[in-house]
């Protein structure tokens, strides 16, 4: 009876498998059996890439032929249909074409890989190698060369309505880089409480505090936000034995008390978090950390450079006021280029010199 029930369970295992169906029958598309047909179709493909590239052409000419004219809003929504348009015909045409290019004319022919969980052996990683070469032939990438070039055609072109728009963003009448050369800050502005723009005693300056400032008249700018942007600065004191300050910055702190950009050198973010025990200053972006001690210089992370300096003293009432503005750029490094001296003694320090002082 035992014998019996074994080979019951036996059958009902064996049961409950089932058999590996396979593949199906491969079928040819007509591309493979009309060399015509496939002639047909990659000039469709290269239809579709010309499109994409004239779209990116039509982007640019319409940012430019339709400008936007300040406080007309049937300017702005004119430009924004046109370049839309352009943008979207541009990517889409990209993308008709390859799925076109994939179904008509590259192989179709379905292959079973098995997954294997570690890394492969030097002669699997040879052969991954030769699967790509394989898959070149299959998709006759290196072989149709009228589809290639016109997908590297219509890819060179994609980006350009985003290379106008993003240099269209800096002032018409202006340098890029000037606009970062200097800042509100200027000898004789008292440095106030951010938010509130409530100027600072030197003597309400505590041991261990950090003070988030901003200039005197920054709401009476024509653009505050964009000049709060660039003039952001950190307060803080320390005990006057525990600075390190260099000859060539001798008379830059007040009493212990020193201002720092607080734009980080590495991409712009806040650096707001500050660390009384160690005094340094820690980017919460990418954690770039700057030692207040010795003219916050980078101790740790992706930043190349220091955080400028903001040289300051009081006034006659006891306020702090900045000296003069920052005698480098502020922000991140690849704003830096190399300029002469002002007649007002502001300096643009060049990436060469900056790399070294980090």
């Amino acid at each position: 009876m035992q014998d019996v029930e074994l080979h019951r369970d036996a059958a009902l295992e064996r049961s409950s498998e089932f058999e590996n169906p396979g593949l199906p029958p491969h079928r040819k598309r007509q591309t493979d059996l009309h060399p015509e047909k496939a002639k047909r179709a990659e000039r469709t493909v290269f239809t579709w890439f010309l499109v994409s590239a004239l779209g990116s052409i039509v982007a640019v000419a319409a940012y430019i032929a339709v400008p936007i004219t300040p406080g007309d809003l049937t300017t702005t929504r004119m430009n924004n249909l046109l370049l839309g348009l352009g943008i979207a015909l541009a990517l889409l045409s990209i993308g008709i074409g390859a799925v076109h290019w994939s179904k008509q004319l590259m192989s179709d022919e379905e292959h079973v890989d098995l997954r294997h969980p570690t890394r492969g052996s030097d002669a699997t990683r040879a052969k991954a190698v030769e699967v790509f070469t394989l898959g070149d032939q299959e998709s006759g990438f290196s072989r149709r060369s009228l589809i290639r070039n016109s997908l590297i055609g219509a890819l060179a072109v994609v980006p350009l309505p985003a290379v106008v728009l993003f240099r269209d963003l800096a002032p018409a009448d202006e340098v890029p880089t000037d606009v970062f050369a200097h800042t509100m800050w200027e000898a004789g502005t008292r440095l106030c409480l951010d938010p509130t723009g409530t100027p600072i005693r030197a003597e309400d300056v505590s041991y261990g505090s950090a003070f988030h400032v901003i200039p005197e008249d920054l709401e009476e700018s024509e653009h505050p936000l964009d000049e709060k942007a660039k003039a952001a600065v950190l307060l803080m004191r320390l005990p006057a034995d525990a600075l390190n300050e260099s000859p060539e910055r001798a008379g830059w702190s007040y009493d212990g008390i020193v201002a720092y950009s607080k734009i980080c050198t590495h991409v712009g973010c806040p650096v707001a978090l500050y660390e009384q025990q160690t005094h340094h200053l820690l980017c919460p972006c990418h954690q770039s950390t700057f030692d207040v001690k010795n003219h916050c210089k980078v101790i740790f992370g992706p930043a190349k450079r220091p955080l400028p300096q903001l040289p300051i003293t009081v006034d006659d009432e006891g306020y702090l006021i900045a000296q003069r503005d920052f005698t480098e750029p502020v922000g991140p490094s690849y704003f830096e280029r190399l300029h002469d001296v002002d007649e007002d003694g502001h300096v643009q320090v060049a990436g060469t010199t900056t790399e070294q002082r980090a």
